[in-house]
Formats: C-alpha cells, structure tokens, sequence
C-alpha cells in the first residue's frame, strides 16, 4: 500500500507540474518571439529540476515510498509534457454559429 501512495503522489505532483509547464509554453506561443521560447524552455526546465528536488528534499515527510513518488513523479512529467505539447500543436477548430 505504500508503494501505491507514494506512486499516486507522484503522478498527480507531477501531473500539476506538467500542466504548469504548458501554461509556459502556452503564453510563449502567442508572444510569437525565439526570446519568449528560451525564456519558457528555460523556465521548464527550472521547473521540472525544482518539481524532483522538492520531492527529493521531502522524502521523510511525504507519505508512501520516495522511490516510487519520485518514479511516480519523473513519468508523470515525462508523459504528460509530452501529451500537453502534442495538445498545443493542434490547430484549434473555430466554432461556428
């Protein structure tokens, strides 16, 4: 059960981080400049090391195992970045009334 929490507790830490990121990375597409996107790829990755490190120097007060927070965490990052940049990518339908 242990395992379980600490995994549980890990994906949605770094479910919220990932979705923080492509905030970032959202206000960086419309300002429309290379400075705003190495401002943002900068900023998430600042992010994702602060994200591991918080977990990392909370390993004795979380609940559940750290190694699978931090697994947990590191997946959830991995993954989820990636399905919020594939969201991004996708031209948005107009709606027409």
């Amino acid at each position: 059960m242990e395992y379980i929490i600490g995994a549980v507790t890990g994906l949605l830490w770094g479910a919220l981080v990932a979705w923080l990121n492509s905030r970032i990375s959202k206000k960086a597409i419309e300002k429309n400049s290379t400075k705003a996107m190495m401002l943002a790829s900068l900023l998430r990755t600042a992010l994702d090391i602060a994200a591991l490190a918080l977990v990392f120097l909370l390993r004795n007060v979380l609940p559940g195992n750290f190694e699978a927070t931090i697994v947990g965490t590191a997946a959830s990052l991995g993954l989820l970045t990636v399905y919020f940049a594939y969201r991004l990518s996708k031209p948005e339908k107009k709606k027409e009334n």
